[in-house]
């Protein structure tokens, strides 16, 4: 499978970020690029984007660009740094690009923007390979 059916593959079976309403924009091996619409549901008391959703996304990103080469890898460690709050009818976007490479872990550095290009949050998340792949789980 390509790193595209990879991301696929999980994705059908990732009922949280289907609810979340997560659209892979473009998928490259140890990379990928999704959007997501901001709902009503996914505010926190203040009106604004519940810290929680946005880690989430990034969190999806980070799952879909480190297992999409077919060699499954879980979380280890996550950092987020939240730059600006998200409001109603925003749509973010996670990019999410490899910056290390080890035999049994990998960095990604993780930007979560909004529809004007702004800064959302920036997360970094560090992945551990688990020796088997996608399929097999």
């Amino acid at each position: 499978m390509n790193p595209r059916q990879v991301a696929e593959y999980m994705f059908d079976q990732d009922y949280f970020s289907q609810w979340m309403n997560i659209k892979m924009i473009e998928v490259q091996e140890n990379y990928c690029l999704l959007e997501m619409p901001i709902r009503q549901e996914m505010l926190n008391g203040l009106k604004t984007v519940h810290g929680g959703v946005t880690f989430a996304f990034a969190d999806s990103a980070l799952a879909f660009s480190s297992n999409n080469s077919g060699d499954a890898a879980v979380a280890l460690n996550c950092i987020i740094s939240f730059t600006k709050a998200g409001k109603e009818g925003d749509i973010f976007r996670a990019e999410s690009k490899l910056v290390n490479n080890t035999r049994k872990t990998a960095v990604y550095d993780i930007n979560i923007t909004n529809q004007h290009e702004e800064l959302i949050a920036k997360f970094v998340g560090t992945v551990y390979k688990i020796g088997k792949k996608v399929t097999e789980l």
